[in-house]
């Protein structure tokens, strides 16, 4: 029989480690549980990810991408007309307006980085990629000072269930942004 040809299986994959994670945490995650997800043999799985590591760095590669797209919609935070502090607490608050689930999925699979020392150098990027933005705007150290603090902000929003308050982050960010 010959082998069906499938670019796009990889991807469908990946979802489904998405949903999976999504659904039943970290735990409810192995090649099993992915193949019943896709729709695939449990040897795709194998096949195109050795380990769950290697399955996993994919997924949250692949969950990093909504804030980057977020912020790349938004024009990233570029002109030096406008406060900082008010962009910042804006593109986090449409990000937590958005698909919640997708963030709650991003903080775990980053948090497994604590863990697992394959998803470290994955979970940094999104933190060095969007340090890297607001380095335009900023010093290198306060640029990170504002990354960590968003996290923290939105981790909190996360993990208290509290609605996300605006003002509140745009005044705590502002206090960390030198002024002029």
């Amino acid at each position: 029989m010959a082998r069906r040809h499938d670019p796009e299986r990889r991807r469908r994959i990946i979802d489904a480690a998405i949903r999976v994670v999504g659904r039943s945490g970290i735990a409810g995650l192995s090649h099993r549980s992915v193949a019943a997800e896709a729709d695939v043999p449990l040897g795709s799985t194998t096949y195109h990810f050795k380990t769950l590591d290697e399955l996993m760095v994919a997924a949250l590669r692949q969950a990093n991408e909504g804030f980057a797209a977020l912020l790349a919609a938004r024009g990233g935070p570029e002109d030096s007309g406008t406060d900082l502090a008010a962009e910042l607490a804006a593109l986090m608050g449409a990000w937590l307006a958005g698909d919640r689930t997708g963030v709650e999925l991003e903080y775990e699979l980053y948090l497994a980085a604590l863990r697992r020392p394959a998803l470290r150098p994955v979970a940094a990027e999104w933190g060095d990629a969007v340090a890297e933005q607001l380095s335009g705007r900023t010093d290198p150290v306060t640029a990170r000072a504002l990354v960590a603090l968003m996290d923290g902000i939105l981790l909190q929003a996360l993990l208290t269930g509290t609605p996300y308050d605006e003002a509140y982050a745009r005044d705590v960010l502002g206090r960390v942004i030198p002024a002029g």
